[in-house]
Formats: structure tokens, sequence, C-alpha cells
């Protein structure tokens, strides 16, 4: 259970500045301790389990397929880090490392109903089990697109 086969790798990330508004993809981002992303409508909300939302790049080719889509552009799904080769599931009750800073899982990060709006018809199940996970920033610093996602034993 201690266990994970290889490091994670950042392979996209977004800030939302304003709520109800789309993401905005950013190749870098600071993280902060009891907020989040600078950036991101979320930072300023002290203590929130939701300061980052993260992704699995895997799941994306799921909820393409459970659309009927080749692909889907990961800034419809309203996440802020899309992470390939790491179980985002797996760092329940984890710390891990994105570059500079440190974060501790939080949550599952469910779906919500602005899926039908951004996917169509079915989006918000397409979804389902597949939304990725909430983290809390423990210690402060940049990230960056690549840099590797590592698990803190």
């Amino acid at each position: 259970m201690q266990n994970y086969p290889r490091p994670g790798r950042v392979e996209w990330m977004s800030v939302r500045p304003v709520k109800r508004q789309p993401p905005q993809e950013v190749a870098e981002a600071y993280a902060r301790p009891g907020t989040g992303l600078d950036g991101d409508h979320y930072a300023g909300k002290p203590g929130s389990k939701r300061q980052v939302t993260l992704l699995q790049a895997e799941h994306l080719t799921a909820v393409a397929s459970f659309l009927g889509r080749d692909t889907v552009d990961p800034l419809l799904l309203r996440r802020n880090i899309i992470v390939r080769g790491l179980n985002l599931l797996a760092l329940k009750d984890k710390r891990f490392t994105i570059g500079e800073a440190e974060f501790e899982y939080s949550g599952e990060c469910h779906p919500c109903s602005r899926m039908e709006q951004n996917l169509g018809p079915g989006g918000y199940n397409a979804m389902r089990q597949h939304g990725g996970i909430l983290a809390r920033v423990v210690r402060e610093g940049r990230i960056r697109v690549g840099d590797q996602v590592v698990v803190v034993s």
C-alpha cells in the first residue's frame, strides 16, 4: 500500500480567476498554504478542502469514450492540474509534492451540474468516478507543467 510504480507528471494546468467563467490554461502557478493557487477564484477561502483540484490524464480517455468522442478538452472539466502516470485515488490520506510545493489529499472531486453544460447531455454521468481529487497546500511553492508528482513517505 506504500509503493507506487513511478512518480506522476503534471501534463496540464489551469486557474479559474472568476467563478462560473472558463478556466485559463497556465504553464506555472504558485501554491500557498491555506488558500491554493494564486489567481484561482478558490484562493482566498482559507481552510477549504478544495484549494486545488487534480485529475488523472488517463481519465480523459475514459470520459471521452463515454461521450462518444475521441478527446475531451481539459478546460471543459474545470480542474487545476492534470497528472499522468500516478493513480490519484491512491493518494488518500497521503501528502505529495509537485515542484516546490507540498499538498495533502483532502477528498474526491465529484462532478457538478456544469458538466452537463460543458460536455453535453450525459456529461455529469460520464464524469462520475472520474472527477479526480481535492488537495490542500501544505508547503508553498511554484509548480510547473512537466513537474513530477511524488508521494511523501
